[in-house]
């Protein structure tokens, strides 16, 4: 997973890029400075083709049978949001694009949780606006998650429950865990909350909390 990850990473940062500069030169001139006055412009080797709204974070699933198709699953950041599906040219692939989601935020992928006895990968986003995790399997991009499953039940007030980041984690004796963080929480334990994913008995999946950890620091973060 790791050798696409410093090739592609840069890829949906710059898309709006693509779209904002009409030459190749001034996007050079913008990415030199992200990367320090002092140093040459970084150039990508790809750039995706634009999304409708924001495009924030990325996932890379490797196709681990057949790498050369393997995909690129980026948040598009708006309360009409949407889950991107990349090809590794950059380019949309239409028909795996999940669309309608509630200000999606960030996206992981995780590989062989078991569904209805059969091990399926997945894509997880955080859907800030309706407090829940979304999931689909990759690469088809089908829902398995009965709309949504919610998270941080029992805190109060949207922005502690606004979700933010997720990451999973696959364990040695493979189970799977999303990790969550939310926009605002408590400056004791229980800032990032942990979940491990299973399968309902339906084929979906459900989320049972295991616990609570992280201290929230009160430093204010840039707004989006």
């Amino acid at each position: 997973m790791k050798k696409y990850t410093f090739l592609y990473l840069p890829l949906l940062a710059v898309a709006s890029l693509s779209a904002a500069c009409s030459t190749s030169s001034s996007t050079d001139s913008v990415l030199g400075k992200v990367a320090g006055v002092n140093s040459p412009p970084v150039k990508p080797v790809i750039i995706t083709e634009p999304v409708r709204f924001d495009s924030d974070d990325p996932a890379i699933w490797v196709n681990r049978a057949r790498p050369s198709e393997s995909l690129v699953i980026g948040t598009d950041k708006n309360e009409n949001g949407a889950l991107y599906v990349f090809n590794l040219q950059g380019k949309i692939v239409a028909e795996k694009v999940v669309r309608g989601l509630k200000r999606p935020n960030n996206v992981d992928v995780a590989y062989g949780l078991k569904l209805n006895g059969k091990a399926v990968d997945i894509a997880v986003t955080t859907e800030r606006l309706t407090h829940k995790l979304r999931i689909y399997t990759v690469p088809d991009m089908k829902a398995v998650d009965k709309g949504g499953i919610e998270v941080f039940r029992g805190e109060t007030g949207n922005e502690f429950r606004d979700l933010m980041g997720i990451a999973l984690y696959r364990s040695p004796d493979s189970k799977i865990y999303a990790i969550v963080g939310r926009k605002n929480g408590p400056k004791e334990d229980g800032y990032l909350w942990q979940y491990e994913l299973l399968d309902d008995g339906t084929g979906n999946v459900k989320a049972e909390l295991v616990r609570k950890f992280g201290q929230y620091s009160g430093k204010k973060r840039l707004k989006r």
